[in-house]
C-alpha cells in the first residue's frame, strides 16, 4: 500500500479513536464499494455499512434534486442505541460513522466536517483505485 493510502486509512482509524462516542467509520465510493474502514471493524460489517451508506446517500441526493434543495451534505439516522452519520466527501464518495447512544451529535458532526474538509481532497481517483484493490485482496 502506498504512503497516501496508509495515511488515509490511518486518518479514519484515528478519527474513531479520538472522537468520543464514535465506534466505527467507513469510506465508501460513489458506486457503493468499501474503500477503507476503521481498525477493528469486521470486514463483513464494513461492507454492509458501505452498502447501506451508499443507498442512503443516493436516496438523499435524489430527494434533494427532486425538491431543488441543492446537494445532500449530511444524513443522521437516530437509532435506539446509537447514530449513523453519512457525509459526502467528494465526487459521490461518503464517510459513514457509527456511534454509541451517548455520543454528542454536535461534536461528531463537527469532527466529521473537519475530517472531510481537511482530508477529502486526498481522495483522488488514483487513491480510490488503490484502496479498492487493497480491500479486494
Amino acid at each position: 500500500m502506498s504512503e497516501s493510502a496508509e495515511n488515509f486509512t490511518w486518518l479514519i482509524s484515528n478519527f474513531v479513536a479520538e472522537v468520543p462516542g464514535v465506534e466505527h467509520a467507513v469510506v465508501v465510493s460513489s458506486d457503493g464499494l468499501l474503500l477503507t474502514a476503521s481498525r477493528d471493524f469486521p470486514e463483513e460489517h464494513a461492507e454492509q455499512l458501505a452498502a447501506i451508506a451508499s443507498g442512503l446517500q443516493s436516496l438523499a441526493d435524489g430527494t434533494a434534486r427532486m425538491f431543488g434543495k441543492g446537494d445532500a451534505e449530511q444524513l443522521i439516522l437516530r437509532m435506539r442505541r446509537g447514530f449513523l452519520f453519512v457525509m459526502s466527501i467528494s465526487d459521490g464518495s461518503s464517510l459513514a460513522v457509527l456511534t454509541s447512544g451517548d455520543a454528542d451529535m454536535k461534536i461528531v458532526a463537527y469532527q466529521m466536517t473537519l475530517l472531510v474538509e481537511n482530508a477529502g481532497h486526498v481522495l483522488t481517483p488514483q487513491l480510490r483505485s488503490e484502496l479498492r484493490e487493497v480491500i479486494a485482496r
